[in-house]
């Protein structure tokens, strides 16, 4: 478990934020952070100060070789 909760405002962490190369100028991006610990942050980049999405690693782990493998290709 996370030591962050889910829901936290992103811009009170202490992280560093990175999004996509895939992303655009439309406003079409999330972004990530490494935090202490494992875990992960996930937020809308439109929205830095809102909530961040906590995952472990073997949640996002989870979470990318599903997509990866296309498991999610149908809600595109």
């Amino acid at each position: 478990m996370s030591p962050v909760p889910n829901g936290v405002r992103a811009s009170s962490l202490d992280a560093r934020w990175i999004k996509s190369r895939h992303s655009n100028a439309e406003g079409n991006c999330v972004e990530v952070a490494a935090l202490t610990g494992g875990c992960v942050a996930v937020r809308n980049s439109r929205d830095p100060d809102g909530p961040a999405l906590v995952y472990t690693p073997a949640e996002l782990a989870a979470f990318l070789a599903g997509a990866k493998d296309g498991e999610f290709d149908h809600l595109l």
